[in-house]
């Protein structure tokens, strides 16, 4: 089986083609640019750009499968990057399966296509999109899965995966940024929130159910999915345990949600005023997200999918502590 993995060469998406390369299936990756981690692997690269219909329809001309990692992440930047990655970009995807006559579409999704401006406890795939968001990130990325699940149909099966706060060893997102803010963060809020998050190699084993579940008609076609630990604490709780790996000091100082998000909503108009180059300090959708909880239930996953989080809480975090150490000078 040959699977185009969008994003190989990313943290979510290398995880997803190293499983795959790991049972015996070629894959192929459609990038930016080329990566020598992928060719020793033996991944077949494909570089382009996600808004290249024609480069994208090359990628994934002759592939039995299509994994759809690639994306524009981030709280902060101009509404139009983020569209014509995560909107237009999953819209050539689909436009090439159709082409191509392949019949699969995993897609990655994220649970913030559905986070307003409330808590999200233990919720479901019920729990319907909201009438406004803080960011361009989350409003393309709901965009986006509307539209895939939507071509949800006979000649082309489609899945949206939701894996919500993805860690671990390799991680060049959330870890880092907490690790180079190590003195500067405030506790948002009470602290009482609670928040799930996802190992790296459960997110990416929850793609290779889907992907191997996904058929038109099957249960799992045209649904949206949560994938997490199944294991909620508190936010800041989280937060300190990776600092205490990195030998850092937890997080003491505070400020209440509303200050924060008062903050976040004047910074944002003087950098969009002045153009300030970088991310401002704070932002109402990051104020939202340190202060709110955000977990959910899992059920739909494991009944559908058959998805039973391998690597625990406790196990990710020594992994990543090892990683850590290995890593530092």
């Amino acid at each position: 089986m040959l699977t185009l993995v969008t994003g190989a060469g990313g943290f979510l998406g290398g995880a997803v083609a190293r499983l795959l390369l790991a049972r015996g299936d070629a894959v192929r990756s459609f990038s930016r640019s080329a990566y020598p981690a992928l060719t020793a692997l033996g991944v077949e690269q494909h570089a382009g750009d996600l808004a290249d219909p024609d480069a994208v329809a090359r990628a994934v001309r002759g592939c039995d499968a299509v994994v759809h990692t690639a994306a524009k992440a981030g709280v902060w930047g101009p509404e139009h990057e983020y569209f014509q990655a995560n909107v237009l970009g999953t819209r050539n995807v689909l436009a090439a399966c159709r082409k191509h006559g392949d019949r699969t579409l995993v897609y990655t999704s994220s649970p913030s296509v559905v986070a307003g401006h409330h808590d999200l406890n233990g919720v479901d795939e019920s729990v319907p999109y909201p009438q406004h968001y803080l960011a361009a990130y989350p409003r393309t990325k709901a965009q986006a899965e509307r539209e895939v699940l939507a071509a949800n149909g006979p000649d082309l099966a489609t899945v949206a995966l939701r894996p919500h706060l993805i860690w671990g060893p390799g991680d060049p997102h959330l870890v880092p940024r907490l690790l180079a803010r190590a003195g500067r963060i405030r506790r948002v809020g009470d602290g009482s929130n609670r928040i799930d998050t996802t190992y790296v190699e459960n997110a990416a084993a929850a793609h290779l159910l889907a992907l191997d579940r996904l058929r038109p008609g099957a249960a799992c076609a045209g649904r949206a999915y949560f994938i997490a630990q199944g294991e909620p604490l508190p936010l800041w709780d989280f937060v300190n345990r990776v600092l205490a790996l990195a030998g850092l000091p937890p997080v003491r100082r505070s400020i209440p949600a509303g200050c924060a998000y008062a903050l976040g909503a004047a910074a944002e108009v003087v950098y969009r005023v002045l153009r300030l180059p970088g991310e401002p300090p704070m932002t109402r959708f990051v104020a939202h997200e340190l202060s709110s909880s955000h977990w959910f239930d899992l059920s739909a996953a494991r009944r559908d999918l058959g998805y039973r989080p391998a690597v625990s809480m406790e196990e990710g975090l020594q992994r990543l502590g090892e990683w850590l150490r290995a890593a530092s000078p």
